[in-house]
């Protein structure tokens, strides 16, 4: 017997139904876009990039957006509170040099051990992290404030591992930082080569949180857990790879 309410639609039904939706989106996305229509910062695809704002569904591609044009990029650190000094653009070898880049010695709640040289997008990849995956886990996992972001560096010409032949690292154009270590502002010190594995149980799932909230904003995240060579820091890349391990 025919059940109206269990059988399938019948799939004309369904393609005529498909193009007035399609018009529909196109409709509300131009009035959006031409300011017709004003939808809260946090829903509308056409605002800018805000470090304050509570990651949703559109974070993603607000995030892409700033990234891709280096005035926005900055405009986002500006509008964040972080101070990044542009630096002139450098040539220093073969796949060796940056654009866009900057310098940038704190975040949002946390200063880093130096000052460092960076890309704008992975510095504001960074500030991202700081802000909304790293101080959250460390009063989660650790009840404290992070105070210190500790590092092996981020700028240097030179090959993936520092290898004598093959590619060139991401840190050979500013796009990646070694992460060590964390100081909180209790005092207690942690760094990947003594905790990763430690019987401290918050200190171990401050660490993998850390590892783990990397990933939603860097293309490339490697740990311990990756290869030995990483036993004693996070590399972080936005160099257009995609790895979390």
């Amino acid at each position: 017997m025919f059940d109206g309410f269990s059988s399938p639609m019948p799939a004309r039904i369904a393609r005529l139904l498909i193009l007035p939706a399609l018009l529909a989106l196109a409709i509300a996305v131009a009035l959006v876009a031409s300011g017709r229509i004003v939808l809260p910062p946090r829903y509308d695809p056409f605002a800018p990039f805000d470090l304050a704002e509570e990651p949703g569904f559109l974070t993603r591609f607000k995030f892409a957006r700033a990234t891709a044009a280096p005035a926005l990029c900055r405009a986002a650190l500006a509008r964040g509170d972080i101070a990044f000094e542009p630096v002139p653009d450098r040539s220093t070898g073969e796949g060796c040099g940056f654009t866009a880049a900057g310098r940038i010695a704190r975040l949002g709640t946390a200063s880093l051990a130096s000052p460092v040289i960076l890309a704008c997008p992975t510095a504001l990849a960074l500030a991202a992290f700081e802000r909304h995956q790293l101080a959250p886990a460390a009063q989660t996992h650790l009840a404290s404030r992070l105070a210190r972001i500790e590092h092996l560096g981020t700028y240097a010409c030179r090959n993936i591992n520092h290898a004598a032949t093959g590619r060139r690292s991401r840190h050979a154009t500013a796009e990646a930082i070694d992460i060590s270590g964390f100081v909180l502002a209790d005092g207690r010190r942690l760094t990947l080569t003594g905790d990763w594995s430690s019987p401290d149980a918050g200190r171990a799932a401050f660490l993998r949180a850390a590892r783990d909230g990397a990933c939603r904003w860097f293309g490339v995240t490697l740990s311990p857990d990756y290869n030995p060579l990483h036993y004693d820091h996070f590399h972080l890349d936005t160099g257009g790879g995609r790895a979390c391990r």
